[in-house]
C-alpha cells in the first residue's frame, strides 16, 4: 500500500490548475493528513503549458520535488494532449482524467494507456453553470470520482479518510473559501459545476 497519494494536473496559465491543486489538497488538510500542493510554471505567461501537484498522506511527506510518478493525472486544456506526454511516469494502475468530450474509450486507444481513463466535458460544464470557459471547477467533480475508485490511500483512523464522501468535502470547502468573496449565488453555480462533473464523467478501465 502506498503511503502516499499523488497528482499531476495539466493546464495552461490562467485557467487555475494551481487553485484544483490546492482544492484537492484542502479537505484532507482539514481531516488530519499530510499534504502538499504547488505550481511548477513556465514561461511567465497566460496560456503557457503548467503543471501542478499534489500529494496526500496518512505520513509525514518528505519529498520536495515535482510529482514524475504519479497515481492521476488530470488535463484541463485537452489541446496539452497533442504536445505534452502527459502520461509520463504513470504506471499501469494509474488514472488519467481528461476534459474532453471523446469517450475514455477513445482517449485510452489514443494513447495506448494501460490503466483506467475518465472523461469528462468539463468545459461545457463550466460555460452551462459559470457562463465562463474556467474547466477547473467541475474537473474536480471528475477527479473526486476518479480518485473514489482508486483508494490506494488509507488512514488508519476511517475518520481521516480523504476517499469517504469526497463530493460533500469539496463542496463543502469551495462553499467555505468562495462564499464570502464570491456570494452565495456564484457559489452555488460554482459547486453545481462539481456535482454535475462527478455525475456525468465516464470511465474505461
Amino acid at each position: 500500500m502506498k503511503d502516499v497519494f499523488e497528482i499531476r494536473i495539466h493546464g495552461r496559465g490562467g485557467q487555475g490548475a494551481k487553485s484544483a491543486a490546492e482544492f484537492l489538497a484542502g479537505p484532507p488538510l482539514e481531516s488530519g493528513l499530510y499534504i502538499q500542493s504547488f505550481p511548477e510554471y513556465g514561461p511567465e505567461r497566460g496560456g503557457a503549458p503548467i503543471k501542478a501537484f499534489t500529494r496526500i498522506s496518512a505520513k509525514k511527506i518528505n519529498i520536495h520535488s515535482g510529482v514524475t510518478n504519479p497515481d492521476l493525472v488530470a488535463v484541463i486544456d485537452p489541446t496539452l494532449m497533442d504536445s505534452i506526454p502527459v502520461t509520463e511516469g504513470m504506471d499501469n494502475e494509474g488514472i488519467l482524467v481528461i476534459n474532453t468530450p471523446d469517450s475514455p474509450e477513445q482517449i485510452k486507444k489514443r494513447f495506448n494507456f494501460k490503466g483506467c481513463v475518465y472523461t469528462v466535458d468539463a468545459t461545457s460544464i463550466a460555460i452551462k453553470h459559470m457562463g465562463r470557459n474556467i474547466p477547473n471547477t467541475p474537473m474536480l467533480g471528475a477527479i473526486i470520482k476518479a480518485m473514489e475508485c482508486l483508494k490506494k490511500l488509507r488512514s488508519d483512523d476511517p475518520d481521516k479518510d480523504f476517499l469517504k464522501n469526497s463530493p460533500d468535502q469539496i463542496t463543502k470547502f469551495i462553499k467555505h473559501k468562495f462564499e464570502r468573496k464570491l456570494g452565495k449565488e456564484e457559489t452555488k453555480k460554482n459547486i453545481d459545476a462539481v456535482k454535475q462533473a462527478y455525475l456525468e464523467v465516464r470511465s474505461v478501465c
